[in-house]
């Protein structure tokens, strides 16, 4: 079979099954060319060359301030010698050629410590590995790491393309021609790739194409202009809640505060006499629905009649007795073992050091609350949503309506904010099933901020148990941990896939605990699942920020146990990790660690590897009148290959911030099955004045890029905690952080 017809065929499978070969590996790069479309002058699935030489690139990951769009552009634009300047981006549809590989790894409870766990998952995992191929979806930090390969070999291959173009029209060796800023030259002559896209677009795809070497890098790693920011600051950006159609109408919600609650009355008589309102009504049982011409006046009638709810069958949930819960499997129950090495049960039988380390429920609380757009006409649905998650959000809008997918076209706008939230499709869903009553009419759903708040899907709960015993040097012999919580990779497939839902260990619960760099001769890591009752899902950096907290400030106590300074007790644990250390000793550096300090401050330090990059962070802080203020922070980063420094730099500080606002001020408490905390003035965010100095250095290397978005959260808390356990003379064992 020709290459080409193997690509054909792949693409016509986008909509139905995959290719047997397909379905049980993952593509590779080549395969994930697409075939070309000569009538778009498409070289591949990925680019598209005007006439007038600017270029289009296929954007199939959301932007949501991470700088994904310019980051992506940058791998293939490269590779094409494009001109950056006419170079811009283009929303693609859901399409199998677009499906996000590296996620795969993220999502997959695999791991190197025991292979009954890998055998178990082969056992029922083919028909599931087929579906999540197709996944278009934006998370787990991976877009970079997905894109590496398929984006660069996709710009490689149409230059070549072009070059041939430009051979045969000039009956030249396409050897010795050379391209430049989105021209081809011969010596003293060039033509632009405009003029030469309509002929390379006829050209066979080349089989083999070598990429550039990293000497001859023009635009990867370097700081270029991003593509998001002129519209961002012109005010033309278009996020969820800006969409707008011709005879848009709007819709306000109210649902069951209480998780599993039902609406019991609503006066949808009262409500469509209110001005503008042009519908009421209560979708799925818990959710009262009001549909205006205007959304403040669909909001001020849920305001002047709201709806009655039932608590339901979780009017008993608490946050204590969820806590109790997980004190009680801990205390009964041993869990699955990710890491078994050596024998840790033995070595400690007495003499151990022990510890619980506790955190909370957390909330997205993106500043964009959940909204999304439908219009359902003509038996074809058209939904406007920022979401992560285009493919789960086509399917499952197609499911509420009742068509086939290829009856719905999604656009993913710009994103106000993810951090996981927008994995989900709840407002998707609501919305359709809302356009689905309103003739035809296109309807734009927003929540409002108490309804982001109390009805979004929640960071885990989790306690983490420890048990240590150290050898005669200090140093640990044996490392236990078994974590309680809820697995929030179960809770997501229920909720989104549940035909994929399988009773198989969750990775995201343990991930940071199980896969410790440190050198420790006997290691025991287990996972207790334990259901809260409550709807869990990722939260930026998933399981790492949970488990980095736990675990890098237990070392601190270990340090402290042994009369070790914390950097030198890392190192020493460290010695067979020459990329670990060296952030270690960038960020203590650069922290000035070990240096004299004012009285009333001390420093902090912690190390954690999340998403394929390793981050240290250095924390000084103080406390006065109570209050914990941070000053300083100092971050080290070895994120592999860099793509866009500056995005880099932007992402570690903006990281630095969101998880200062989480150790400072993150919870969720529950009562009565309901979300205590309804806007930012109960969970509020890190103010200008309280955000500390903030220093990173990036750490150059030639390995494959690691991920940027999320890695920069995890050492954050136990850093900060560890300065201010050395403040007050006690650990800090739970979050938010109080004194």
């Amino acid at each position: 079979m020709r290459r080409r017809s193997l690509l054909l065929m792949a693409g016509a499978g986008a909509g139905g099954a995959l290719l047997l070969g397909y379905a049980l590996r993952p593509p590779s790069a080549a395969e994930r060319l697409g075939a070309p479309d000569p009538e778009r002058l498409q070289l591949n699935a990925w680019l598209r060359i005007g006439a007038d030489g600017s270029v289009q690139i296929a954007m199939p990951r959301a932007e949501m301030g991470q700088g994904v769009h310019t980051a992506l552009a940058q791998l293939l634009a490269e590779e094409l010698d494009a001109d950056w300047h006419r170079v811009g981006v283009v929303d693609v549809p859901v399409a199998q050629v677009y499906a996000n590989q590296a996620l795969l790894l993220n999502v997959l409870p695999l791991q190197p410590h025991d292979d009954g766990l890998l055998a178990r998952f082969a056992r029922g995992a083919g028909q599931r590995l087929g579906y999540w191929l197709h996944l278009q979806v934006t998370g787990g930090s991976s877009s970079v790491r997905d894109a590496w390969g398929p984006l660069r070999l996709a710009g490689a291959s149409a230059r070549q393309m072009l070059l041939q173009a430009a051979a045969q029209r000039w009956q030249l060796p396409r050897e010795s021609l050379r391209t430049e800023a989105g021209r081809v030259w011969a010596g003293e002559r060039s033509i632009g790739y405009g003029e030469l896209a309509a002929a390379a677009a006829k050209l066979d795809p080349p089989t083999e194409v070598a990429l550039k070497p990293r000497s001859q890098w023009r635009l990867i790693g370097k700081p270029v202009p991003r593509l998001d920011l002129p519209a961002k600051v012109d005010g033309s950006a278009v996020y969820g809640i800006d969409v707008t159609q011709p005879g848009l109408l709007h819709a306000a919600i109210r649902q069951s505060p209480s998780f599993g609650g039902s609406v019991v009355a609503l006066d949808t008589a009262a409500l469509r006499a209110e001005r503008g309102v042009v519908d009421a009504f209560v979708l799925q049982g818990h959710t009262a629905v009001v549909i205006a011409d205007r959304w403040w006046r669909a909001e001020a009638a849920l305001k002047k009649h709201p709806p009655r709810f039932d608590a339901g069958p979780k009017a008993a949930w608490n946050s204590p007795l969820m806590r109790t819960q997980l004190r009680r499997a801990l205390d009964q129950r041993d869990g699955l073992a990710f890491r078994d090495q050596g024998d840790a049960d033995a070595l400690l039988d007495g003499g151990a050091i022990r510890a619980d380390y506790e955190l909370p429920f957390l909330a997205h609380a993106t500043l964009e609350p959940q909204n999304a757009t439908a219009q359902f006409k003509d038996g074809k649905l058209t939904i406007w949503a920022p979401t992560q998650v285009a493919a789960i959000a086509r399917f499952r809008a197609a499911e509420v309506a009742g068509v086939d997918q290829q009856a719905v076209t999604l656009h993913t706008t710009y994103l106000g904010g993810g951090f996981g939230r927008r994995l989900e499709t709840d407002a998707v869903e609501q919305v359709v099933a809302i356009a689905l009553r309103t003739g035809g009419r296109p309807v734009k759903l927003l929540w409002n901020r108490e309804e982001d708040f109390s009805q979004g899907v929640l960071r885990p709960m989790a306690i983490a148990r420890f048990g240590a015993r150290l050898g005669p040097d200090g140093l640990p012999l044996a490392w236990r941990n078994v974590v309680a919580g809820p697995s929030l990779t179960l809770s997501t497939v229920q909720r989104l896939l549940p035909a994929l839902a399988m009773d198989m260990p969750d990775k995201n619960h343990i991930e940071g605990a199980y896969d410790l760099p440190y050198a420790i001769p006997a290691i025991e890591v287990r996972q207790l699942r334990v259901d809260c009752g409550m709807p869990v899902a990722s939260w930026r950096s998933v399981g790492h920020s949970i488990n980095a907290f736990a675990t890098e400030c237990f070392l601190d106590e270990l340090a402290a146990s042994a009369g070790r300074d914390p950097l030198a007790y890392r190192e020493a644990l460290l010695a067979q990790r020459p990329r670990h250390l060296a952030v270690l000793r960038r960020a203590a550096q650069l922290g000035n660690w070990g240096a004299a300090l004012p009285p009333g401050r001390a420093r902090g330090i912690a190390l954690h590897e999340s998403f394929g990059s390793i981050c240290a962070q250095v924390v000084e802080a103080s406390i006065g009148d109570g209050k914990v203020r941070v000053l300083r922070v100092s971050l080290a980063l070895d994120a592999g290959s860099l793509v866009n420094p500056d995005t880099v730099r932007a992402q570690m500080e903006g990281s630095v911030i969101f998880a200062l606002s989480a150790a400072l001020y993150g919870e969720i408490s529950i009562e009565g099955g309901a979300v205590q905390q309804r806007s930012f003035a109960q969970q509020p965010l890190l103010t200008l004045a309280e955000t500390p100095a903030i220093e990173v250095a990036l750490i150059e290397s030639e390995a494959e890029p690691g991920g940027v978005g999320e890695p920069g959260v995890p050492p954050l808390a136990p850093a900060l905690a560890n300065a201010l356990s050395t403040l007050t003379g006690r650990r800090i064992r739970q979050l938010p952080i109080r004194l």
